[in-house]
């Protein structure tokens, strides 16, 4: 009897230890940095201008460790790791991609001169079927930037659903303390869709626009004096022109995102940080917890400073395909959210080639593509109907040469799993 047990207790470690059934574990755990490299890299941070500008290799550093360079606000995980097999499929690594040096194999693209690629995970299925980290270590949490804007978006759409918030309102019946601002009379719809039609676009060249004063104002932007002290107060006080009507033209702005994450706020009496770890994030059987970058009295930074390892926000991708089931035992994402997304378009935002933006997301389009992009070279791509994700992360180049791993990412994907006019393209028309 000691035997058979003793049998049945290595067969199961040896079955746990696989690749295929369970994730992997660092058992190898290497440091990424010797304690010379972080001084070094630290004292390489600018102190007269906004840090975020530097490019190169410096910048790809400060993209894995704003953890150690400015304060976070954590976001807590909570209860058993969802295991997610690894399952490779040969044919993402060996797809050829076009390059100045010519023809080579996505594998080999990512590792060369060509990008800065520091990590693409991707899951088909609910299965890891490629992964690759270049330039990093897997357990690293990277910066995401406005990747992060869909988290309070699909959090509206989540209370939306709920009755708890009806978009079609103006901010101000639930912030009525923005009724003296410009902002008051605008739909939440229209903020979501990034449609004020307000002048205050990103804008990080003049430090006298709207868009720089509020990201002084949440400690992003280079601070002077005299500086907006916070973000809910220069909102309160907004005063600017505008460029169109509300919902007829797009207008990208990350202070449309701080709204969203400040509705919430009301909504709930909590902070932003902590509905995302109650709604989402304690639910999806997170390896690790994840932060925000928080500049200024604990604010995050919800239109850009969300920091996770990347398989951590694959996870979360996964919520809105039909392996949903391997993260988490709720359906967070209804099919009536899905439905949303790939249905109900302001038709004034609509492309000439079909695709849109929609809640935050960047880019819908026919073949079921979701996508949503931060600044420096990150992405979440989601397709529910191929039922696949994927995540990664760069940065640039110090001469901006590096070829944009976007398009090669999606190229692979298209390359790999999307069949001329496949099921995606035949549910969406």
């Amino acid at each position: 009897m000691p035997n058979l047990f003793a049998l049945v207790l290595s067969t199961l470690i040896f079955l746990f230890a696989q690749p295929g059934i369970a994730e992997q574990r660092y058992a190898n755990f290497e440091s990424a940095y010797t304690p010379a490299e972080i001084q070094r890299r630290q004292r390489l941070v600018p102190a007269d201008d906004i840090w975020w500008t530097v490019t190169g290799k410096q910048m790809g550093w400060m993209h894995k460790n704003v953890h150690q360079l400015f304060p976070t606000v954590n976001v807590y995980r909570d209860g058993p790791v969802s295991k997610l097999a690894v399952e490779p499929n040969a044919s993402i690594g060996d797809y050829e991609i076009s390059t100045a040096s010519g023809a080579m194999s996505f594998s080999d693209f990512l590792g060369s001169r060509h990008t800065t690629a520091m990590g693409v995970v991707i899951l088909h299925r609910g299965q890891i079927v490629y992964q690759h980290y270049p330039r990093m270590q897997p357990y690293e949490k990277p910066i995401y930037w406005s990747v992060a804007k869909v988290l309070p978006a699909t959090l509206i759409r989540i209370y939306e659903e709920r009755g708890l918030v009806d978009v079609s309102r103006p901010i101000q019946s639930y912030l009525p303390e923005l009724a003296g601002s410009d902002i008051a009379k605008i739909s939440i719809r229209n903020i979501l869709d990034m449609a004020t039609g307000l002048d205050c676009q990103d804008e990080y060249e003049n430090r006298q626009s709207c868009y720089y004063q509020y990201s002084i104002a949440i400690g992003d932007g280079f601070r002077e004096a005299p500086a907006p002290d916070n973000p809910y107060d220069f909102l309160k006080t907004l005063r600017v022109s505008k460029h169109a009507e509300p919902g007829q033209k797009f207008s990208y702005s990350g202070l449309n995102t701080f709204v969203l994450a400040w509705l919430l706020e009301k909504l709930t009496g909590e902070p932003f940080q902590d509905i995302f770890t109650r709604e989402i994030w304690q639910l999806i059987g997170a390896e690790a917890d994840a932060s925000y970058l928080a500049y200024r009295y604990g604010i995050p930074l919800t239109h850009g400073g969300f920091l996770s390892n990347m398989r951590d926000l694959a996870r979360f991708g996964l919520l809105f395909t039909p392996s949903y089931g391997i993260v988490s035992d709720t359906k967070i994402i209804s099919d009536k959210h899905i439905d949303f997304l790939f249905n109900k378009a302001n038709a004034n935002l609509v492309r000439d080639d079909g695709s849109y933006n929609i809640y935050q997301w960047d880019y819908v389009d026919r073949q079921g593509f979701l996508f949503k992009g931060g600044w420096g070279g990150q992405g979440l791509l989601v397709n529910p109907t191929l039922d696949l994700v994927a995540v990664f992360t760069s940065y640039f180049k110090e001469d901006y040469s590096q070829q944009d791993l976007r398009a090669a990412v999606f190229e692979v994907i298209r390359g790999v799993y999307v069949k001329q006019k496949g099921p995606a393209a035949a549910r969406y028309d």
